[in-house]
């Protein structure tokens, strides 16, 4: 049998649209460290279009896994992983704090999504 079945893959999809859904966050985020102000001026940064870029590969990858998947398991995750590599991300990129409130709220989180995602 194929080690990497199609089951396999498409949870390999769900943590790539994770990964993505991340970078696109962060982007966004860094679009608006510095420029405030108007809507066109928002659509004219980089790092927005580049953020919604992210976004889009994060729906192509996510749609693709929902047909081996259930989404009730597989968006669990999908937000899971993708939370929490955000919460790492925006702390070593932008300095945003984790103190132990967030590190419960962190863990109360993704022991809820282990919940739901269970079969």
């Amino acid at each position: 049998m194929n080690p990497l079945s199609s089951a396999k893959i498409a949870w390999l999809l769900v943590l790539a649209a994770g990964v993505n859904s991340c970078a696109g966050n962060l982007m966004l985020k860094r679009s608006r460290l510095h420029h405030s102000g108007s809507f066109v001026t928002l659509l004219s940064s980089p790092w927005f279009m580049g953020g919604l870029l992210f976004y889009g590969v994060n729906v192509l990858l996510f749609a693709k896994a929902l047909e081996k998947l259930p989404v009730s398991q597989a968006y669990p995750v999908l937000a899971g992983f993708g939370f929490a590599l955000l919460v790492f991300s925006a702390s070593y990129f932008f300095g945003e704090r984790l103190g132990i409130r967030q590190w419960a709220g962190l863990g109360s989180v993704l022991v809820g999504i282990y919940l739901l995602a269970l079969e």
